[in-house]
């Protein structure tokens, strides 16, 4: 009967030292709690209703459970009474012993245990039936607000409560933290047999040979720097990063998936300090599949996660399928398990190293955090983040009367196309496109769309006519050639089978088709993981969060991407590249746009 897990709803990032506000409306527990006052009335909070939806999932209670503020249940109610100790959180229906023993230990910590439950509360001046508590999650301090309605039974807390009934810190607090739908209940008749007795204490004592036979692991939670503890002598230093594994794009499985592992997120690790009196440098590595346990009611269960580590090499930026093929992990964790945290402690030479969270198997979505403990400084970072843009720049038109033989008969075959007024406008586009590729037998042929066609005269018309005259049609069909060819040596030119074979005198000679040369396994189509390489071949190096945004516009549910798909997707991404370049004269990072502007720059492109 668990307390189920309230939504966090993602919000503007804090200034450094504040916690989080995760509540639907926004608002902060401070704003909430004088709307309350100004009104007159006690909090009453949506997200966590008080009624049997917030305790089970599909079960009913057994006993009817009803729900009271501390003041309907005690005369005097107290937030804390005489300091928080550990004799405050008795255990109530709940299988969340671990949850107890946390806060018990978090009693110990005077420091922490006023972050986690703030002493700005309580049921004296300012009351309005509203508290809050701050949880260390993910690497950021939340403030989860709550009502103060609890569920009862006689007028007594079914859950964890305190030894002195008129003390409710404990019993706001497990509220407030609402994790663990995988508790398992134990009937009544099994409690009967094994002696079990309700007891108002949350220890008990054992002999040393009964906890080595019961027990086989032991979990020790440390401080980190964010802990609040500046008493320690020594504290490790840490850095996280917050990532996903998205299908089709991040998903890419384990070393034994050689073809997709290669796309799953890349740190660089740099180890710069040797450990004292050591030749090596420790750190910890602990990867953290986020938000499972909340996602199970929907269905999602534990992943299998793990990583590996590779000596990085000399050349920067993520590395490619080749470089797995050939190369072994230097040290990787223990197993691919599915547990919520996979943590291993390794000591290697000063270096730069590369580490690869994964799944076992690809396709896999879900978030992650990668938390990297190191005794001395060292220094990560995301190869995913780089962007870098390559275009070439736009050929100058040749004067006409300076055209070679080759140039005037190519400008007599733009002619024949575009008629009279010398502009070939979308459809006469679409039909000559067609008309060329339907002949690529090699490719999976779908007709390209008249809409692929006006996005290709987004990005070539520079006149603002909507038609490509000879010049900007000259730089388009060279560019279609570099989409779908690789330079090769002159011999090697085809016969062209027609006026509009891909050739032109304006253009390096080819043959191996770009499209096809990264359709590794001669499907007709392309992987969107293979679309990966295919778009650094034709010049964008792209972060992992905008292959994503590619996969999920242009991928069908197999994750392929057709011919029209492919040209549709490097037209936008050119367009919008240059675009960009021309917009940014002062500074090559960012540029700034009105409303008029904004909307004119996305309906072109």
């Amino acid at each position: 009967m668990p307390y189920l897990h309230r939504s966090l709803r993602p919000q503007p990032q804090p200034v450094p030292g504040d916690a989080r506000t995760i509540h639907s409306s926004g608002q902060s527990f401070e704003q909430l709690r004088q709307g309350c006052l100004q009104s007159g009335t006690l909090f009453e909070d949506a997200d966590f209703p008080a009624s049997n939806v917030s305790l089970f999932y599909s079960e009913r209670p057994q006993v009817p459970f009803v729900w009271k503020r501390p003041g309907e249940i005690v005369e005097k109610p107290e937030f804390i009474l005489g300091g928080a100790t550990r004799t405050d959180i008795c255990q109530g229906e709940l299988g969340d012993c671990w949850l107890l023993a946390a806060i018990a230990s978090l009693t110990l910590n005077q420091k922490a245990l006023t972050r986690v439950v703030p002493q700005d509360q309580g049921f004296g001046s300012g009351y309005a039936g509203i508290f809050h508590f701050q949880f260390w999650q993910h690497s950021e301090w939340l403030d989860v607000v709550i009502d103060d309605r609890l569920p009862t039974f006689k007028d007594r807390l079914v859950f964890l409560h305190s030894a002195d009934h008129n003390e409710f810190w404990s019993a706001l607090l497990e509220k407030a933290y609402a994790n663990s739908p995988e508790w398992r209940s134990v009937d009544l008749e099994e409690q009967k047999r094994l002696g079990h007795t309700a007891l108002d204490d949350g220890e008990f004592w054992m002999a040393f040979k009964d906890f080595k036979i019961h027990f086989d692991k032991v979990e020790i939670c440390n401080l980190t720097p964010d802990a609040l503890e500046d008493s320690a002598l020594h504290r490790w230093e840490v850095t996280i990063h917050q990532g996903s594994w998205v299908r089709g794009s991040t998903a890419g499985g384990c070393r034994n998936f050689l073809d997709t592992f290669w796309t799953n997120p890349q740190i660089k690790l740099s180890l710069t300090e040797r450990d004292e009196g050591q030749e090596g440098c420790t750190f910890l590595a602990a990867l953290m599949q986020k938000d499972r346990r909340r996602l199970k009611r929907f269905g999602a269960n534990m992943l299998t996660i793990g990583y590996a580590i590779y000596q990085c090499p000399d050349k920067d930026g993520h590395l490619s399928r080749d470089f797995f093929r050939y190369h072994a992990s230097l040290a990787r964790s223990k197993t691919f398990i599915n547990l919520r945290e996979v943590s291993e402690r390794f000591q290697l030479p000063p270096g730069d190293y590369i580490l690869i969270p994964s799944t076992f198997e690809p396709h896999q979505e879900a978030d992650f955090c990668l938390r990297i403990f190191s005794e001395k400084r060292a220094v990560t970072r995301d190869l995913d983040e780089n962007i870098d843009i390559d275009l070439p720049e736009l050929p100058k038109p040749t004067p006409q009367e300076e055209e070679t033989e080759e140039e005037q008969q190519f400008r007599a075959l733009f002619q024949r196309v575009a008629g009279e007024d010398m502009e070939v406008s979308a459809e006469e586009l679409e039909y000559v496109l067609n008309a060329v590729l339907q002949k690529k037998t090699a490719l999976k042929f779908k007709r390209l769309s008249l809409l692929s066609c006006r996005n290709i005269i987004s990005l070539m018309d520079t006149s603002g006519n909507g038609k490509l005259e000879f010049e900007e049609f000259r730089v388009f069909w060279d560019k279609l050639k570099h989409w779908m060819k690789a330079a090769v040596t002159p011999g090697q030119l085809p016969a062209a089978t027609g006026p509009w074979a891909l050739t032109s005198p304006c253009s390096t000679p080819w043959s191996q088709d770009l499209f096809l040369q990264f359709d590794v396994d001669k499907s007709g189509t392309m992987s969107s993981y293979e679309l990966r390489t295919a778009l650094k071949a034709a010049g964008f190096q792209l972060g992992g969060h905008l292959l994503q945004l590619i996969v999920l516009r242009y991928a069908d549910e197999d994750l392929q991407l057709d011919f029209d798909d492919y040209l549709n997707c490097l037209v936008r991404l050119e367009n919008a590249s240059r675009v960009f370049q021309s917009l940014s004269v002062k500074n090559k990072d960012f540029i700034h746009l009105n409303i008029n502007e904004f909307i004119s720059l996305t309906m072109n492109i």
